[in-house]
């Protein structure tokens, strides 16, 4: 087993900055649609899910600048109902995340089957890990009427 062995006498000092959460920046990054006022976030992490993300943001319309290293500026000013390519959201289970800011907006999305480390599935919309409430219910609990077909979930 390894171990740190620390020999103290001394005191810290200094400054640490951690690195970005995709799982904070994720849901921050698809709520910027409810706006079309620009957001800025900061300390966003350059990592594959993130940037998948920022691909599917772009192809809806939602314009991304990088305004200083791992701080971004979205504007989603002007968004288009656009077919949300497969295979972006075939990466991460968190293109699942565009269904609420989308509807809040807009009103309707059509949203391939998400990908990433998929528990279970239920007519292509993913269902939570152990526990908790699966989306699928979630969306029928918050009214939104929905249909699967061709392997997309329209809502």
């Amino acid at each position: 087993m390894e171990s740190f062995i620390i020999t103290g006498g001394k005191p810290l000092n200094g400054e640490v900055i951690p690195s970005g959460n995709k799982n904070a920046a994720l849901p921050l990054l698809t709520a910027c649609i409810l706006t079309d006022e620009p957001v800025i976030l900061h300390n966003i992490p350059l990592i594959g899910d993130v940037l998948t993300m920022r691909l599917l943001l772009e192809s809806l319309g939602v314009e991304i600048t990088e305004t200083e290293p791992h701080s971004w500026q979205i504007r989603a000013r002007d968004i288009r109902m656009a077919d949300l390519n497969p295979e972006h959201c075939r990466r991460i289970r968190a293109s699942i995340l565009l269904a609420g800011p989308m509807l809040g907006r807009y009103g309707e999305i059509e949203l391939p089957p998400p990908g990433g480390d998929v528990i279970g599935r239920e007519e292509s919309i993913p269902i939570s890990r152990p526990g908790s409430h699966g989306r699928r219910d979630y969306l029928q609990r918050t009214g939104v009427q929905y249909a699967c077909a061709k392997g997309a979930a329209r809502c």
